[in-house]
C-alpha cells in the first residue's frame, strides 16, 4: 500500500509540474500532504517529517535568497556585460559553438562536486549570452546538467560517497575504472551539443527574424533591473567582490548562505550610497528571490514527509520484486537502464541507500561483483541527477534561469535518457561492468 500510494504521489506531482496545471508550490505541498493522510499519519508525526524536510532545504533556500539578490545587484551594475561581449566575440556569435563552451563549462564549473557551485557559477554569466543570441536557456540548461552529471562521478560529488558506504569498498577504488567512461561522456557530451547547437541555429535565427520575445512564453524575468542606474565607475571592485564570493565558495570558507549575505551587503554599499536606494535594489530583485526561495522550502516538507512516511523506502524495495526468477542476475543492468527516468521518483539518497542494498541482497549471491551493480546503477543514472524535483540544486539553477521545471523536463528528459544509455553501452564495451 505504501508503494501504490507512494508512486500515485510522485506520478500526480510529476504530472502537475509538466503539464503546467498548477504552480509547483501547491504541487509539493498539497500533493504529498493528501498522502501522508491517506496512510494514516498523524499530526506529530506529520509535524516532525516537516522540520526534517525543512532542515535539510534551508541552508539551500536561504543561499538562493541572498545568492539571486547579489548576482541581479552585480548584473544592474553591468558586471557581466563585458563578459557577454567577451564570450560573443570568443564565439563570434556561433550558437554551435556557444553550445559546446556551454557543455565544456558545465564540466569544468562542477570539479568541485557541487551542484549548486555549479550553477552559481555558470547560469548568470551565461544567460545575457543566450538572451542575445536568441537561444533557448532550456538548452543551457540541459547541456549544464548534462556536463555536471557527468562529473558527478567524482569521489567527493556524493553519489559515489553513498555508494562507497552500502558496499564497504574505498570510494577511490569505485571511481577508478569510471574515468574512462568519463571521458567517453565528455566527447559525446560535445557532440551532442553540437547537434544541438545546429538545430538551435535555426530557431534562433527565426526567433531573431520574427522579432519574438528572447524569453520562452510562460518563464519568468531572471533577474529584473534595479530602478537605480548604477554608475559604472565602480567595475573594479565589483569585479574583486564577485571573484572573492566565487573563491570563498569554492573554498568552502564559510557557510554559502552567508558567503551571499556577506557579498549582498558589500554590492549594496559599494554600488548604492543612500540607503533608500539600496532598498529599491533589494525590492527589484525580491520577488524572483521569494517565489525561488518558497519553492525550495516547499520542496523540503515533501522530501521529509515522502522520506519520513517511508513511501520512498517501500517504493525502492517494491520495484525490485516484480521480475521473474530468470532475469534477476541482470536485475543492476534493467535498473541501469530505466535508471535515469527513475529520477523523477527517487531521491539519490532513496536510489543509494534504498534501492542499491536491496540490488545487492539480491545478485551478489548470484555472482554479480557489488562494483558492477553500483556502476550500472550510478551511470544508468547519474546524468539525469539535475533533471529530479528532487534535487534542489536545480531549483536553483531554474531560478537563475528564469525557467519552469515542466518544460526543464519536457525540453530535456529525452535527450538525457538518450545520452545515459550511449554511456551506459559505452561502460558495457569497456567492460566496467
Amino acid at each position: 500500500m505504501l508503494t501504490l500510494i507512494g508512486l500515485l504521489t510522485i506520478a500526480a506531482l510529476v504530472a502537475l509540474l509538466i503539464t503546467g496545471r498548477t504552480t509547483a508550490i501547491i504541487a509539493l505541498v498539497l500533493v504529498p500532504l493528501v498522502a501522508a493522510l491517506i496512510v494514516g499519519t498523524g499530526t506529530d508525526a506529520l509535524a516532525g517529517y516537516f522540520n526534517d524536510g525543512l532542515r535539510r532545504v534551508a541552508p539551500i533556500a536561504a543561499m538562493f535568497m541572498f545568492a539571486i539578490t547579489f548576482f541581479g545587484v552585480l548584473q544592474d551594475a553591468g558586471l557581466f556585460r563585458p563578459l557577454v561581449d567577451g564570450l560573443v566575440r570568443m564565439t563570434a556569435g556561433n550558437v554551435v559553438a556557444v553550445a559546446m563552451m556551454t557543455a565544456l563549462l558545465g564540466m569544468v564549473a562542477h570539479l568541485d562536486g557541487a551542484g549548486a557551485t555549479t550553477f552559481l557559477l555558470t547560469v548568470p554569466a551565461l544567460l545575457p549570452l543566450y538572451r542575445r543570441l536568441h537561444m533557448s536557456p532550456y538548452l543551457m540548461l540541459l547541456l549544464l546538467a548534462t556536463g555536471a552529471g557527468i562529473f558527478n562521478m567524482l569521489p567527493w560529488a556524493g553519489p559515489l560517497g553513498r555508494a562507497a558506504a552500502v558496499t564497504g569498498i574505498d570510494v577511490g577504488v569505485l571511481w577508478q575504472p569510471l574515468l574512462p567512461v568519463q571521458v567517453v561522456g565528455a566527447v559525446l557530451l560535445l557532440a551532442m551539443a553540437a547537434v544541438l547547437g545546429l538545430r538551435e541555429r535555426g530557431r534562433a535565427a527565426r526567433l531573431a527574424a520574427s522579432g519574438g520575445d528572447l524569453a520562452p512564453a510562460g518563464t519568468a524575468a531572471p533577474l529584473p533591473r534595479a530602478a537605480a542606474p548604477v554608475p559604472v565607475r565602480h567595475a573594479g571592485l565589483n569585479a574583486l567582490l564577485f571573484v572573492a564570493v566565487l573563491g570563498a565558495l569554492v573554498g568552502s570558507l564559510l557557510p554559502s548562505a552567508y558567503i551571499f549575505m556577506i557579498g549582498l551587503a558589500l554590492a549594496l554599499l559599494i554600488n548604492y550610497r543612500r540607503p533608500a536606494q539600496q532598498m529599491e535594489a533589494i525590492a527589484a530583485h525580491a520577488p524572483a528571490a521569494l517565489k525561488m526561495g518558497a519553492i525550495i522550502l516547499a520542496a523540503g516538507s515533501f522530501l521529509g514527509v515522502m522520506d519520513g512516511s517511508g513511501m520512498l523506502r517501500s517504493i525502492a524495495a517494491d520495484l525490485t520484486h516484480v521480475l521473474p526468477d530468470s532475469m534477476l542476475p541482470w536485475l543492476h543492468v534493467l535498473l541501469g537502464v530505466v535508471g535515469l527516468p527513475m529520477e523523477l521518483l527517487l531521491s539519490t539518497d532513496a536510489y543509494y541507500f534504498g534501492l542499491l542494498p536491496v540490488v545487492l541482497e539480491i545478485t551478489t549471491p548470484l555472482g554479480v561483483d557489488p562494483a558492477h551493480s553500483v556502476y550500472a546503477l550510478t551511470i544508468g543514472n547519474i546524468v539525469g541527477t539535475f533533471i529530479s524535483p528532487f534535487s534542489p540544486a536545480l531549483w536553483l539553477a531554474l531560478g537563475l534561469a528564469g525557467a519552469d521545471i515542466g518544460r526543464h523536463i519536457r525540453y530535456s528528459l529525452g535527450w538525457m535518457w538518450g545520452f545515459s544509455l550511449l554511456l551506459l553501452g559505452a561502460a558495457w564495451l569497456l567492460g566496467v561492468f
